[in-house]
């Protein structure tokens, strides 16, 4: 139809316009909205039957950088970070989906809890650790999120991996006979020391050429060349001609540039090149003055536990508990009580009888009233995380826990080791067994 023609056309459309023009504008306002929101939400991973979307990586390099700022870190391009991240991501994404297949859960309580204790690490309370991260650029629910993420995946991992492994007693022996002295409580050690100096202002090439002697003089020495003598020869530190000893340091006295070093190396571990701004060290430890072992004061005890629940309150654990004592002082045996009464299952097998417990080896509510009993008292009932108590003292001694504690920490140190590579392993093998399709194409 010919609008010209029609004389009530120009006044319609006249009237049409304003409403026109808003739809329009309406119209391009939701479709910028919806582009940026397909823009944000775009797909940059699939995973199995699931999706990483644009959004979640975002959000999740948002959490990275202020990790990387404080750990003094070179944030690197966005583009690359976000490749470093978004593997980080589908592992995450892998090990969440199979949590869920083994039914891996962590529950509201768990993470309250959690958070709480990072805050209380931090000397902070929840309010304040949560001001804290939104100051630094943090949501407080994205850090919450990712804290339940790695609850669960340690869940997982521990399942899957870190309870499957054995250590035997021989690898014990073996470990100690090599790295003893990697475990042992530190009194005072002693240092070798090399320096490659560097002038002031050094340029790029020579700061190139005195990293690349450092670590030409690590290999050498690790391959069994003498120390003093290398260090006589080629070392630039004033301790040079006494073939860069530098003696003995107490602990606490360690020079800063070596001082984490000092803890861990074993003794006659030759160190990676040190970079400071007077140039490249290397360390030595030459010997390690071990803590004189001190004995403690061990306890053996026995106990009835009444957990507290719905039905049972404080009171009437705490009433339950006294009425047993008296039944015990009137001439009732602890261990048939312990048996029938206590809800700790493992102990009340055994009469109630918890072993020989060192300092440290119960809660601090449980020990401190351990600790004031004398031998064959027993205790009023009182709390601890786990119920209410009473607690007899058996026996008590002085021990020498040395050589046993010694053999604990290279138990862990050995598990730790091997959970380290066959958590490697598992992770290898789970993005292996998967289906993984990146999408990740969004220009910096």
């Amino acid at each position: 139809m010919d609008i010209s023609r029609n004389s009530r056309a120009p006044k319609r459309l006249a009237s049409l316009l304003p409403g026109l023009a808003t739809a329009l504008l309406l119209y391009t306002s939701a479709s910028g909205l919806l582009a940026a929101s397909q823009e944000l939400d775009a797909i940059v991973a699939v995973v199995n039957d699931d999706v990483v979307v644009q959004s979640e990586l975002d959000r999740e390099v948002d959490l990275t950088i202020p990790q990387l700022n404080r750990q003094g870190t070179a944030v690197p391009p966005r583009a690359q970070l976000e490749k470093q991240v978004l593997d980080r991501l589908i592992l995450k994404r892998l090990q969440q989906q199979r949590a869920k297949a083994l039914g891996i859960t962590v529950d509201d309580a768990a993470l309250t809890e959690a958070m709480n204790n990072i805050a209380k690490r931090n000397g902070l309370s929840l309010e304040e650790l949560k001001a804290t991260l939104e100051a630094g650029g943090i949501r407080f629910e994205d850090f919450r999120n990712d804290t339940r993420s790695q609850i669960l995946t340690s869940r997982l991992q521990s399942q899957e991996v870190v309870k499957k492994i054995q250590v035997s007693e021989r690898e014990i022996d073996l470990f100690l006979a090599k790295e003893a002295s990697r475990l042992i409580e530190r009194e005072q050690v002693r240092l070798q020391h090399i320096l490659i100096a560097l002038p002031d202002n050094a340029s790029t090439q020579q700061i190139q050429a005195a990293e690349d002697k450092a670590k030409r003089l690590v290999a050498k020495l690790r391959a069994g060349a003498d120390f003093a003598e290398v260090a006589v020869r080629e070392s630039d530190g004033r301790n040079a001609l006494e073939g860069g000893d530098l003696g003995w340091f107490e602990m606490g006295a360690v020079p800063a540039l070596v001082s984490d070093l000092a803890y861990s190396m074993a003794e006659g571990e030759i160190s990676d090149p040190l970079r400071s701004p007077s140039g490249f060290h290397i360390i030595k430890m030459r010997e390690i003055k071990a803590a004189t072992p001190e004995n403690v004061t061990q306890t053996h005890a026995r106990h009835i536990l009444i957990r507290t629940n719905e039905i049972v309150s404080d009171d009437d654990a705490k009433q339950r508990l006294g009425q047993l004592k008296q039944r015990i002082q009137g001439g009732d045996d602890f261990a048939t009580l312990a048996r029938a009464h206590s809800d700790d299952t493992g102990s009340a097998l055994k009469g109630g009888d918890l072993g020989w417990a060192s300092p440290g080896d119960t809660v601090p509510e449980f020990e401190e009233t351990m600790n004031g009993l004398v031998v064959n008292q027993i205790s009023e009932p009182f709390k601890s995380p786990f119920g209410w108590h009473i607690v007899q003292v058996l026996e008590r001694r002085s021990q020498d826990t040395s050589e046993s504690i010694l053999r604990i920490k290279a138990r862990e140190a050995l598990q730790r080791r091997k959970a380290e590579e066959a958590t490697e392993e598992w992770l290898r093998q789970l993005r292996d067994e998967a289906y993984v399709e990146i999408r990740l194409t969004r220009e910096q």
